[in-house]
């Protein structure tokens, strides 16, 4: 045994520590830490310069992997559909399809900070997304829309549920900013709208409470359904040939 006053001898020295072992960079490693970016940061200062750093690596390796940041965002756009699957198309049931992938794609938008900004920009026209765009193409198609109507009605539906989340979600920063809430600032907005001479504003008095009184859930649940009974007025009709603004 060695004595406390006596060097250790070479064959009791501890082995050296071993340096872990590297995990390879993958595509999926570099989405997954441009979503802990994308958290943290926000959209406007997500950088490649800011993945690389979260991995632990240099910038320059991310290009081995993904061509640039615009596929990088085109990457992190697409993980929001793994693991969805639309259902065969119901012509009896197409509305309630409809609701449950609008109802879902909010929710998806909403898992992340920032994500309904990133996924304005993006297109879902790449091999990889095309089937989702068909399918859900598919489910409009039972409903009998003439195919002018369904041409636009898939874009109808995804700018209203993008729209829709990243008002939400602008909202929301907003909240954490002021340090406010949702109830605060419905009040102070009503009580602004309650106030207004109403001899100018009639509508905007009487609706004052409620303007902005209901849940966003409601708000977004109505303003799908507006947009589901417009689409199923079509159902059945020839393709229109005039100008939407002229039909009557």
């Amino acid at each position: 045994m060695t004595q406390p006053d006596m060097p250790t001898p070479p064959w009791e020295r501890p082995p050296k520590r071993r340096t872990p072992a590297r995990v390879p960079l993958t595509r999926e490693r570099i989405v997954d830490a441009a979503y802990v970016v994308l958290d943290r940061e926000g959209y406007d200062r997500l950088s490649m310069r800011q993945v690389a750093a979260e991995l632990g690596v240099a910038v320059s390796a991310l290009y081995v992997h993904v061509r640039d940041k615009d596929e990088l965002l085109q990457l992190m756009y697409a993980r929001m559909f793994e693991g969805y699957e639309l259902p065969d198309p119901d012509p009896e049931h197409w509305r309630e399809q409809v609701r449950d992938y609008a109802t879902q794609a909010r929710e998806r938008l909403m898992s992340h900070r920032d994500l309904a900004k990133l996924s304005m920009g993006q297109v879902p026209f790449t091999p990889d997304l095309l089937p989702y765009v068909e399918r859900l193409l598919a489910i409009l198609a039972a409903a009998g829309l003439p195919k002018r109507v369904l041409a636009i009605s898939g874009d109808l539906l995804s700018t209203y549920i993008a729209g829709f989340a990243l008002e939400e979600s602008l909202w929301q920063q907003r909240y954490r900013e002021a340090g406010s809430s949702w109830h605060k600032i419905r009040e102070e907005i009503n009580g602004y709208f309650a106030s207004l001479p109403p001899d100018r504003f009639p509508h905007l008095v009487a609706l004052a409470n409620l303007m902005i009184d209901e849940s966003n859930d409601y708000r977004f649940k109505l303003g799908l359904e507006i947009i589901l009974r417009g689409l199923a007025s079509y159902a059945g009709e020839p393709d229109p040939d005039e100008d939407p603004g002229e039909k009557s």
